[in-house]
């Protein structure tokens, strides 16, 4: 929340906290943090845990900004300057739809655990998403242009199936709009790696077979031309092909393939 309200910034923004039947404490801090600053803190909850990814839905459904920023409850924002710099870019680069920057990891006690200590700047389009290029864009990175694009990604009947939403917003955003990511040379937020994280030390089985399923996701609802099937199917052979074969059946490795083609 610090991270949220330290933001120097010439235009208005605010501050949205979904909050899914935490068992510990958050609702009542969000609840303070909302009694204290009413016009810019605003808090979206229920008696029902929905789950992360209608969560999501639920906040964005209460967004109004031009530019929509994200940051997982784990996470948080370090540099005070992150949002001018973001929407500063995305304002003067029309041809971009995304500004991410970069960030350290650290574990549960606040340890450090990697930091690039010499970003450069970097750029992304939906040819290497595909694939996996995507350094330095996590969640608490991001600032998307176009809150209604976000909106049409959340009504996708196969949204609910994925598991690494960032990346499916990366996708859709890049694929639809036909523009790019850019990744500005600053260390700017905070991920911390920890076992109750989703993606965060978890068993490396269980870990592939996630994105295993995103993969498919990708190669069925997204459109590819010629170089970028040829790019999936060098990945798929490359990370999955072993692990499919493994876990399921030939017949299963035939139509991932198929798929691909």
């Amino acid at each position: 929340m610090e991270g949220f309200l330290m933001q120097r910034t010439n235009f208005k923004y605010e501050v949205i906290i979904g909050e899914d039947c935490s068992t510990d404490n958050t609702r009542k801090i969000v609840q303070e943090y909302c009694d204290k600053y009413p016009e810019m803190v605003h808090l979206v909850y229920s008696d029902k845990n929905v789950g992360g990814h209608r969560n999501i839905v639920r906040v964005l459904d209460q967004a109004k900004g031009k530019y929509i920023a994200f940051c997982d409850g784990d996470d948080f924002w370090t540099s005070p300057d992150k949002l001018q710099k973001q929407v500063d870019f995305l304002e003067n680069n029309p041809d971009y739809v995304i500004c991410c920057h970069y960030t350290r990891e650290i574990d549960f006690s606040g340890n450090l655990l990697y930091v690039n200590e010499n970003p450069v700047s970097l750029k992304y389009e939906y040819g290497d998403l595909v694939i996996n290029k995507q350094a330095e864009t996590c969640t608490a990175t991001m600032v998307v242009r176009g809150r209604e694009m976000l909106k049409d990604l959340y009504k996708k009947h196969w949204f609910l199936n994925c598991h690494a939403v960032d990346k499916f917003m990366k996708l859709f955003a890049t694929s639809t709009t036909g523009k790019k990511i850019y990744v500005l040379p600053e260390v700017m937020s905070s991920y911390r790696k920890h076992p109750g994280g989703v993606w965060s030390m978890v068993p490396q089985e269980v870990l592939r077979q996630k994105q295993l399923n995103d993969f498919n996701l990708i190669i069925n609802h997204f459109e590819h031309n010629l170089q970028q099937k040829v790019s999936l199917l060098i990945f798929y052979i490359r990370r999955y092909f072993l692990f499919q074969l493994r876990k399921y059946t030939i017949t299963h490795v035939f139509s991932t393939i198929r798929a691909i083609l």
